[in-house]
């Protein structure tokens, strides 16, 4: 008589001590939603290649600098119009507004002189800056725009790298805030239009957040210790996917639980039964996308190589707390989380399920011909992909609106040199200094070469070697982030190369572009195939089929391929971008492949459930109808948090943000409600081979129930 109370009393304990450890965690490490900033770097210097080329010139290249620096270029034009030549005293005027910072506090060193162009009409004059400002670099920079404009009848603008890094430090300002608040009010909407009750999804809510909170903490004492690196791009991806795949997770969970509740279940059986049934689905569809984005680790890119980990801890907190924290709290609520609404048993239901009866009757009825028309629009996107340009986005694009390092940088290429303040960098043995510079002069499309003083200056004195080697900088004809500069270089490098005993190396900004442009070929001919491996693995222990497996992730591939058919047009005739950032075709594979997998696998481990009683045709219909509003859901939903990401004003991110939103709902409800389906159906119970006990499923007599039961 007395087990009876103590069984009741562990029943409400459980769930009541997870809750409070739960709530502890979201009071220490909430905050660190918002510090993860800190200990982050958008410093791209710090994310370049590890082998290539560039990244070696740039370690050489500090041995030539008595302090690391960040220069601003600062040009002038005549206030009365671009095309008006500049008055003769200007030059020197300007060159004494810019000789008053030196001493300034974050300015190193003395500036340049200010140096005319050839048409008389714009001034460029170089101020390095400290490297490690910090915040302060944008008050800096206002301080050295402040000095230049008095010089009298121009207009001044700041290019380089430190307006540059300025301008990325202002496009991730209050990333922490704006990011996040977008994303859950878009979940929040949705959701409340899914349940129609107030309280579950504020529940949701509370759960993705404080995975969130969790996953900050963790990745910042990381951080910190320099075991990752983040950067605004990881941060903002971080928060999007942890809120993501935890509202994804609970949908399947409290879908599960509700079931339960509406076969007359009590709570506490009911939210054990719920996460009995949906564990595997949620743990499995959690590795694909965790080891999907530890795959990254392979990659030679060192912000690929930052965000598989980042990405990978916030997964496993966004599982942590759908796993433990929500049925706690379901457990406590019970029936009033789904207020006004009342559950019922799945089979009851008239609304979201009306739909997916009539979806579940038209595949039924045809599949052969469903799956032959949804393959054949699929197939016309797809063939659109390789028309997807990744080298790089041009500078003025970089940023979605207009930011004055680009404006400034339009300027400077307008009236000098396309390369001008982002020449090659050039490192050789000194000895060999007079034949590098010729070789460089004599390169097509570079138009100037010369070594670098002592005063930090080309052709501005003797050289100054170091360790026996110079630096000589190549001022390139054409604007530094264009197609024409990256095949300079590429020629640069032959050039100098082939002078004897020269030991030359080619570095710099364009040149790190290039590198980037290679490297993320060869990460995608390494990654795709371990992504798609490691998938497939899992779909077959989950399945415990080989056939059907191969068949979920060839249709995600497909999903890919036909989005990024999609993207191609988009970008160009809708938004106008020239093609995208390097890295992108390799993000958008990871995020769409492991994250498509996940509603297959919600789809099928039903559908497995339901096969093992009722045979595959029955099953494949009953599992469509049962998941198709809670999948759904969860399509739109991480389509929605993904979106977010367009309101930080980067190509790199908006291009992601489209690419996923796009495909995660093109893989819903086209390749999970109709191509799976009916793939499925048309093949029968041959697509669970060699699975015997679901090959021979059909409507189960007593024998066929104790083989569906051992299956199980």
């Amino acid at each position: 008589m007395k087990s009876a109370p103590r069984h009741r009393l562990v029943r409400w304990l459980v769930p009541a001590v997870l809750l409070v450890v739960w709530l502890g965690i979201g009071g220490a490490f909430g905050p660190y939603a918002g510090k993860l900033g800190e200990v982050s770097t958008n410093d791209q210097s710090a994310f370049l290649p590890r082998s290539a080329e560039s990244t070696r010139v740039t370690e050489e290249q500090k041995d030539f600098q008595k302090s690391t620096t960040l220069p601003a270029i600062v040009v002038w034009t005549s206030d009365s119009g671009a095309d008006d030549t500049l008055p003769g005293d200007t030059a020197a005027a300007a060159t004494r507004a810019l000789a008053g910072l030196a001493g300034e506090p974050g300015v190193a060193g003395t500036p340049s002189p200010a140096l005319p162009s050839e048409d008389d009409r714009a001034l460029q004059g170089v101020v390095q800056l400290d490297s490690d400002l910090g915040d302060a670099l944008p008050d800096t920079l206002e301080r050295v725009r402040d000095a230049a404009r008095g010089v009298p009848g121009t207009t001044v603008g700041i290019a380089g790298p430190a307006a540059s890094q300025a301008d990325l430090k202002d496009a991730f300002g209050g990333i922490d805030g704006l990011l996040l608040g977008v994303a859950l009010i878009a979940v929040l909407v949705i959701l409340l239009l899914v349940y129609r009750s107030l309280l579950l999804p504020f529940l949701i809510i509370i759960s993705a957040v404080l995975a969130l909170g969790l996953a900050c903490a963790v990745v910042y004492v990381l951080a910190d210790h320099d075991v990752v690196r983040v950067d605004g791009q990881v941060q903002g991806i971080l928060s999007i996917l942890v809120i993501g795949a935890a509202t994804d997770y609970a949908l399947l969970l409290t879908a599960r639980f509700r079931e339960e509740l509406g076969q007359g279940n009590d709570r506490a059986a009911a939210a054990l039964a719920a996460l009995r049934r949906s564990f595997g689905a949620i743990t499995a569809s959690a590795a694909t996308v965790a080891l999907g984005l530890l795959a990254l680790l392979l990659s030679d890119l060192t912000n690929n190589r930052a965000l598989g980990p980042v990405g990978a801890i916030g997964i496993v907190c966004a599982v942590l707390s759908t796993l433990t924290f929500l049925p706690a709290v379901l457990v406590l609520t019970g029936r009033a989380a789904y207020w006004p609404a009342k559950p019922r048993p799945a089979d009851a239901e008239t609304g979201g399920h009306g739909v997916w009866r009539r979806v579940a009757s038209l595949v039924g009825r045809s599949p052969r011909k469903v799956w032959a028309v949804t393959l054949v629009v699929l197939i016309a996107c797809a063939a659109f992909a390789p028309t997807l340009k990744s080298d790089g986005v041009p500078l003025d694009e970089t940023f979605v609106n207009d930011a004055p390092s680009v404006s400034a940088q339009a300027t400077l290429s307008e009236h000098f040199p396309g390369g001008s303040g982002n020449p090659a960098v050039v490192i050789a043995r000194a000895d060999r200094a007079g034949e590098v510079v010729a070789a460089a002069r004599a390169t097509d499309g570079v138009a100037s070469a010369a070594t670098v003083s002592a005063s930090g200056r080309p052709g501005g004195g003797e050289p100054l070697v170091v360790d026996g080697r110079v630096r000589v900088d190549a001022t390139l004809e054409a604007a530094a982030d264009s197609d024409a500069a990256k095949s300079t270089v590429e020629r640069l490098r032959t050039s100098v190369h082939a002078v004897p005993g020269a030991e030359a190396l080619v570095g710099g900004y364009t040149a790190q572009q290039v590198d980037t442009r290679d490297t993320a070929e060869h990460d995608r001919k390494v990654i795709v195939p371990v992504v798609l491996v490691i998938i497939l693995l899992i779909l077959m222990a989950l399945l415990r089929a080989v056939l059907l497996p191969v068949l979920l992730v060839a249709t995600v591939g497909l999903n890919y391929l036909a989005t990024l058919g999609v993207a191609s047009l988009v970008f160009t005739h809708a938004f106008g971008f020239s093609g995208t950032d390097a890295s992108v075709p390799l993000y958008g594979f990871v995020f769409l492949v492991a994250l498509g997998v996940d509603y297959n696998i919600f789809l099928m481990s039903r559908v497995r459930e339901e096969s093992l009683l009722h045979g595959t045709r029955e099953g494949v219909l009953r599992g469509l109808i049962t998941t198709g509003g809670v999948i759904t859901s969860a399509g739109v939903v991480l389509a929605a948090t993904f979106a977010a990401l367009i309101v930080i004003p980067l190509a790199f991110l908006a291009q992601i943000a489209f690419i996923v939103a796009f495909g995660v709902l093109l893989d819903t409800l086209v390749v999970r409600s109709l191509l799976v389906p009916a793939l499925t159906l048309d093949i029968g119970a041959t697509s669970w081979w060699p699975h015997r006990a679901l090959m021979r499923a059909g409507r189960p007599d007593r024998a066929d129930q104790s083989a569906a039961t051992a299956a199980k």
